[in-house]
């Protein structure tokens, strides 16, 4: 298996693989009215920022996102908000353990989905508030599971692990360098940990944590531990939610739209913008009218990006650049987080003057003064050739 990123329809054809994110946690650590998976992050839920790194992987075919049933159409409104594809929301059990089986039985039982959805060779389990997971560890670890049948990622232990004794004092300790911290994603040849869990007593699936454990009693799977990145944290008490939303922010620094029309000097521009840019952040490339292209662009906004490049050569630019910023307004956008718009002018016309140049600016200026009350920071480039 060589998953790819991508279009699903792309490159070599891939065993089916599906995710599954339990997401019916109470937040109860977390000491507040709203469950973690659903507190708000730069204004959107910290669920949805999970699903987003799963759909962005063109190999994974399915996202199923299990929740308590109370939270059934708070899930699908998130859902429909920002436009996630390739999910499916399921009811969960009372207990982790309980809410994974669900997951799974929308492969295998009709009784948990409306059609049967395409049963992956693997299935990966992630948990819905570790919202930082990159394509490189999901693919590792999918990888190692159809080869070993399970694999899970593993982290050095920060803190030495000691027992205590019946009257409160120190039993014995284990040696640190001997064990590692279980962490999430997991994988599983379907087969594997659908049999496990079929298999497992209710002890198990009332107070079990451990999805690769199920893997090894029930099936004697031996699961490839697979070294994971410091970013597979869990967001579990409030700080941790001040640390992600961080993150986010210096992440939303890190990506930027580039804008251009489809007339050929304009697009080879954004193109050498975007080749020279890719190295060093993010890049979302976007040729097309903003008016033709607004479901495209609406796309871009759902995944919160807060700085764009507008390359163009028409003298109505802030005319149609005033597209975007409406888009953005309606989005809320720059109500969370400053919106820096870079407008790139390309002055091709052969009577060039000081005079057009310093018009073209004096508007732009005027229009930056504008924005500026509503948290949208624009700049001008004017670029003239002769």
């Amino acid at each position: 298996m060589e998953p790819s990123s991508g279009s699903r329809d792309a490159g070599p054809a891939v065993p089916p693989v599906a995710a599954v994110l339990p997401a019916g946690g109470s937040g109860e650590r977390l000491g507040g009215a709203t469950p973690k998976q659903f507190c708000a992050l730069q204004g959107r839920p910290l669920v949805s920022y999970t699903v987003q790194a799963m759909e962005r992987i063109g190999w994974i075919s399915d996202i199923i996102v299990v929740v308590s049933p109370e939270n059934i159409e708070t899930m699908k409104s998130i859902i429909e908000k920002y436009g996630h594809k390739r999910v499916t929301v399921v009811k969960g059990g009372i207990t982790r353990h309980r809410s994974i089986f669900n997951g799974l039985k929308v492969f295998a039982e009709n009784e948990f989905s409306n059609h049967l959805l395409q049963k992956p060779e693997v299935v990966i389990i992630h948990d819905a508030v570790r919202p930082f997971v990159e394509e490189d560890i999901l693919s590792k670890v999918a990888m190692a599971a159809k080869e070993h049948g399970a694999a899970g990622a593993v982290r050095p232990l920060v803190s030495t692990v000691i027992a205590s004794a019946a009257d409160g004092c120190l039993d014995h300790s284990l040696e640190r360098a001997r064990y590692r911290a279980s962490e999430m994603p997991q994988a599983f040849l379907f087969d594997i940990i659908y049999e496990a869990y079929q298999q497992c007593t209710d002890y198990d699936l009332d107070y079990g944590t451990e999805c690769l454990h199920l893997a090894l009693k029930y099936c004697k799977t031996n699961a490839k531990l697979i070294e994971g990145t410091a970013d597979l944290w869990k967001v579990t008490y409030k700080r941790d939610l001040y640390a992600a939303e961080s993150i986010i922010k210096d992440n939303l620094s890190e990506q930027v739209c580039v804008i251009t029309d489809v007339k050929e000097m304009v697009a080879q521009v954004g193109s050498l913008l975007h080749e020279s840019l890719q190295s060093q952040i993010k890049v979302e490339a976007m040729s097309a009218s903003l008016s033709k292209n607004a479901s495209h662009l609406q796309n871009i906004l759902s995944g919160h990006c807060y700085n764009f490049v507008c390359v163009n050569d028409k003298k109505c630019a802030i005319q149609e650049t005033q597209q975007l910023v409406d888009v953005l307004e309606r989005s809320n956008i720059p109500l969370l987080y400053p919106v820096v718009l870079i407008l790139v002018h390309l002055d091709v016309s052969e009577n060039i003057s000081f005079s057009i140049g310093m018009e073209e600016l004096t508007r732009i200026k005027k229009f930056a003064r504008e924005l500026k009350k509503k948290n949208i920071l624009v700049y001008g480039l004017l670029i003239q050739y002769k």
